[in-house]
C-alpha cells in the first residue's frame, strides 16, 4: 500500500534481545550502568551515518523528508556540537559495508523496507531490490560493533524487530517496528527520537518521546516501535 513501510510477514523475536514494548507495560530487565557507559575510547563526536533505500517497485517513501527532519532537529538540539551526520543514498549492500569501514559510525540509521525474518531491502545494480538476510546484517554488525563503537541502529521500516533482535546481539541497542508503520508516523517518530537524543538524553529516553511524538501529532502506530537492548547475562 502506498505510504506504508511495508512488504509482508512479522515472526517471532528470540535470542539474547530484550524486548522494551509498550510505554505503559515495559518489562525490560535492569541493565548495569557497565553495560551503559560510553567507551573511553568514544570520538568526542558521535557520527550518525543515515542510509536510504527504496528500490523500484516498492511504495514510494518519504526518505528526503526523514533525514532533512533528522538534520534539522540535530542542527537545533543542544548538543548539535558532538553529532556528525553522513549520509548514503539508494544503498546497494556494498555501499553498506562500505559506508561502515569509511564512517564507522557510533549510531546507524536504515529507512527503507522490511521483510520481517526474510531480512532488508536495499538496492541492486538496476535500482531492484535486494534482500539482506538478518544473519548477514549481524554479521556486519558484529565486525564493526567494537571497532566504529556502536550505540544504537535504528531501523525505521515495517517488519524490522526481528532484525533489530539479531544485530542487538553485537550492540547495546537496536530499534525496529513490530509491523508496518504508516510513513508520516515512521518520520515522527525519528524526530521525537533524534530530538531527544541530540539533547543529551539516552537512548531509552529518545525510544519513548519518539513514540509521544507519534502519539502526540495523531499518526498512530505508536505501539509498533520496539527497542532491544543487548542486556548481560
Amino acid at each position: 500500500m502506498s505510504g506504508t513501510r511495508d512488504i509482508h510477514i512479522g515472526g517471532n523475536v528470540d535470542g539474547a534481545a530484550i524486548i522494551v514494548g509498550d510505554r505503559n507495560t515495559v518489562t525490560s530487565q535492569q541493565v548495569s550502568s557497565q553495560q551503559l557507559a560510553t567507551p573511553s575510547s568514544t570520538p568526542s563526536k558521535r557520527k550518525l551515518l543515515i542510509l536510504a533505500a527504496n528500490p523500484q517497485g516498492s511504495s514510494r517513501l518519504r526518505l528526503d523528508q526523514e533525514v532533512r527532519d533528522i538534520s534539522e532537529g540535530l542542527k537545533r538540539a543542544e548538543h548539535r556540537d558532538k553529532f556528525e551526520i553522513a549520509q548514503r543514498w539508494a544503498v546497494r549492500p556494498r555501499d553498506f559495508q562500505r559506508a561502515m569501514l569509511e564512517e564507522l559510525p557510533q549510531i546507524v540509521h536504515f529507512s527503507g523496507h522490511g521483510e520481517g525474518e526474510e531480512g532488508l531491502y536495499f538496492e541492486d545494480e538496476a535500482g531492484a531490490p535486494k534482500l539482506v538476510s538478518g544473519s548477514a546484517l549481524a554479521s556486519l554488525f558484529k565486525l564493526f560493533a567494537h571497532k566504529a563503537n556502536i550505540e544504537c541502529v535504528v531501523l525505521n521500516g515495517c517488519y524490522s524487530s526481528v532484525q533489530a533482535a539479531a544485530i542487538t546481539q553485537h550492540i547495546p541497542y537496536a530499534i525496529g517496528m513490530s509491523q508496518a508503520v504508516g510513513d508520516k508516523a515512521a518520520i515522527e517518530f525519528v524526530v521525537g527520537f533524534y530530538d531527544a537524543l541530540g539533547n543529551g538524553e539516552s537512548v531509552e529516553f529518545a525510544f519513548e518521546s519518539g513514540k509521544v511524538s507519534m502519539e502526540l501529532n495523531g499518526t498512530g502506530y505508536e505501539d509498533l516501535p520496539v527497542l532491544m537492548i543487548n542486556a548481560p547475562t
